[in-house]
């Protein structure tokens, strides 16, 4: 029988303040005041007690690229930022596009056993935007997959897209779409604009994604589908999804921490930690991307976390991988830039980082309301405890995150995993 806890003086999400009973999994009780001598005790005093974090895009390299990260590398990176669930992008080697790979990948987070981990399938055979995956035989599967994603290429046909779009109707899917015309983006090194130009860097231009969204909406209206729109990062991709949202399109999109906090001028440094795909827009993109987000036409923050050896980011930045940590500073940035500022309080994060992404994945035991009788899944942060980040005491197998170095507002308390403590101070 697993212990009891007891978390006692914490602030809900709703600014009410509630001690929160677990056991058996379970929220048992919920009151200003509760006495249990017996249960394990977390002082959530000064702390904001949150459902647990759903992130619907993660990169956990297994199988094949276990150098980077595993899925328990991974799954222990998360519980030490707030997570209780990840969402598995399938650019793993070989490819999640079989039920077999999404299987094996969903089997590895359960004997992880520190979060769900949700298998997402690949759209398309190999990623190579050519021939759709296996993806009714993934729906099917023990993963129950429903997101499916060419992550790190974008279904640049339209006809497989529409194809795409029509079979995961079948049974309520998503497409998530990294939106990137890859004719208008090779060889591209950031953001085109003003700094790519000063530096000599190819330009990465705001209209390679937002022609690919604007496509994709129109599909996804045609056949009256779910579409997703990953890592969005300009201002014209948000004006995009505003219209279709007040069309009735069924579209979602994410924003990722990185997006709202950091901008292309970092890459004067060529330092190759901001290298990363799509790449660091504009200040008036960050703004942009804040607004959309407290207003809700960006649904969800998703870390897009993309670990990478030391030898593939400590380069050349021409020759350097693209992508950046994530998980373990996620809550903490969405803390220093969307709630110290004033764009949203508690409630819309937990709507933006816990319900919104496990409705958007159909993830029906996590992203719950805290409630009695609901499934443990919490998250302990202290908004105003500073976390130091050093990328030499992350729990990722990698080391490539942008914020080593930075004082971030917030630390993650306690993780509680349905019932179970994964996460407390500095272990997990």
């Amino acid at each position: 029988m697993s212990q009891s806890i007891l978390i006692s003086g914490g602030t809900l999400a709703n600014g009410k303040k509630s001690d929160l009973l677990i056991k058996d999994g379970l929220i048992a009780e919920m009151a200003e005041k509760i006495e249990d001598k017996e249960a394990k005790r977390i002082d959530a005093s000064h702390s904001i007690v949150l459902p647990g974090l759903v992130d619907l895009h993660t990169h956990l390299r297994e199988p094949g690229r276990e150098d980077a990260e595993t899925v328990e590398s991974g799954s222990r990176a998360g519980v030490k930022g707030g997570f209780t669930a990840l969402s598995a992008m399938a650019n793993t080697s070989p490819v999640a596009d079989t039920a077999g790979v999404v299987e094996q990948v969903y089997r590895l987070g359960q004997a992880a056993g520190l979060l769900d981990v949700f298998p997402i399938g690949a759209v398309t055979r190999g990623l190579e935007g050519e021939h759709l995956a296996e993806i009714g035989a993934m729906a099917d599967s023990m993963a129950r997959v429903r997101v499916f994603s060419d992550d790190g290429h974008c279904v640049f046909d339209p006809l497989v897209m529409r194809r795409a779009l029509e079979y995961v109707k079948k049974f309520d899917g998503v497409i998530a779409q990294h939106a990137q015309e890859p004719r208008l983006t090779q060889g591209s090194q950031m953001n085109e604009g003003i700094v790519s130009s000063q530096l000599g860097l190819k330009g990465w231009p705001a209209i390679a994604e937002e022609a690919i969204i604007a496509r994709d909406v129109l599909l996804a209206d045609h056949v009256q589908a779910r579409l997703h729109i990953c890592h969005l990062t300009t201002a014209g991709g948000v004006e995009i999804i505003r219209w279709a949202k007040a069309r009735g399109i069924s579209v979602t999109a994410e924003v990722t921490p990185h997006h709202l906090l950091l901008t292309d001028e970092l890459a004067r440094s060529y330092d190759p930690v901001f290298k990363v795909n799509p790449p660091l827009r504009t200040e008036s993109d960050v703004m942009a991307l804040r607004e959309a987000l407290a207003d809700g036409t960006i649904d969800i923050v998703a870390t897009d976390h993309a670990p990478h050896p030391a030898e593939t980011k400590e380069c050349e930045w021409q020759e350097a991988s693209f992508g950046m940590l994530g998980l373990e500073t996620a809550l903490s940035i969405v803390n220093k830039t969307m709630v110290e500022t004033g764009f949203m309080n508690w409630e819309k994060v937990a709507d933006r980082m816990s319900y919104a992404p496990a409705r958007i994945g159909r993830y029906e035991n996590q992203g719950q309301e805290l409630k009695v009788g609901a499934p443990a899944h919490i998250t302990v942060m202290n908004p105003t405890q500073v976390l130091r980040v050093d990328r030499d005491l992350v729990a990722s197998r990698s080391r490539n995150t942008p914020f080593h170095g930075m004082e971030l507002p917030g630390r993650i308390l306690a993780t509680i995993y349905s019932g179970k403590l994964v996460f407390e101070g500095g272990n997990a």
